[in-house]
């Protein structure tokens, strides 16, 4: 516990001694960043650190790469792509001494968005998400095609951002000798943002395994600011998570830690 809870004070005490610059301008782009089908490209860089992990008890170290990029259709709408590409190092995870390192199988959403929020301030997306089975190692890929359904809602209220995000993904092709997926993903997300453009924000990433009849349920709660370095806007961030409910046999167990680095490309 103490080797996760140390550099997330670390992460926490630079979000607030780092200096920004127009506090207006970084207070607005933070805003943005708690809204998932916000009009600005960015790029996260998601380390997640976890433990007790597997039949193995394991550690993994996730890195989600997240491209958001907004692609104007029209006057009034965007399509927005968001796409997920994890890479994982995971030791003693499938079992005592086994090790891999690889790229994950990638998870491609894209939203239908209106530009404007409705006259009672609800901003929405919809559209398809994709899983593509790009995992490197079969121990970080499902080897299945799948596809869904995915949609967001959202208000923003003075500093509050409230909303949910939500998936469901079948597959629909891939090998035979794996497991089905059939899973919907639940994100609800609260967050508060500052004057100085710090954001606290409290989430849970929650999935239901449909085949297994399985939850999984990580509780996040984090800090993060909007600063800039040289010419570079970036978002500093990091905080804990508790995992409140997982599989027996393969789901973290107990806290884990997250840092977040966003470069910011205002348009």
């Amino acid at each position: 516990m103490k080797r996760i809870l140390t550099p997330a004070l670390s992460l926490f005490l630079t979000a607030h001694t780092l200096s920004g610059y127009a506090a207006d301008d970084s207070a607005g782009l933070a805003k943005q960043l708690s809204n998932p089908v916000a009009n600005l490209i960015s790029v996260p860089f998601q380390l997640n650190v976890d433990d007790n992990v597997g039949p193995g008890n394991g550690t993994r170290t996730l890195l989600n790469v997240q491209p958001v990029i907004p692609f104007s259709l029209n006057a009034d709408t965007n399509i927005i792509s968001r796409t997920i590409l994890p890479f994982s190092t995971q030791s003693h995870v499938t079992g005592p001494g086994e090790n891999q390192t690889g790229l994950g199988d990638v998870v491609q959403s894209f939203f239908y968005s209106p530009k404007a929020p409705t006259d009672s301030g609800i901003i929405w997306g919809f559209g398809p998400v994709l899983l593509l089975p790009t995992g490197t190692d079969s121990a970080l890929s499902g080897r299945k095609w799948g596809a869904g359904p995915t949609g967001v809602v959202l208000k923003q209220t003075g500093p509050w951002t409230y909303g949910a995000l939500a998936n469901h993904i079948w597959d629909y092709a891939g090998r035979g000798d794996r497991k089905h997926v059939n899973a919907t993903f639940l994100q609800p997300f609260l967050s508060y943002t500052t004057p100085d453009a710090i954001s606290y924000s409290l989430n849970t990433e929650s999935t239901y395994d449909w085949t297994q009849s399985e939850w999984s349920v990580p509780i996040n709660l984090s800090i993060s600011k909007v600063t800039k370095i040289g010419d570079q806007v970036v978002q500093f961030g990091g905080g804990l998570r508790y995992w409140a409910h997982t599989p027996d046999d393969s789901g973290p167990e107990g806290w884990g830690v997250r840092f977040n680095v966003t470069f910011l490309f205002p348009q």
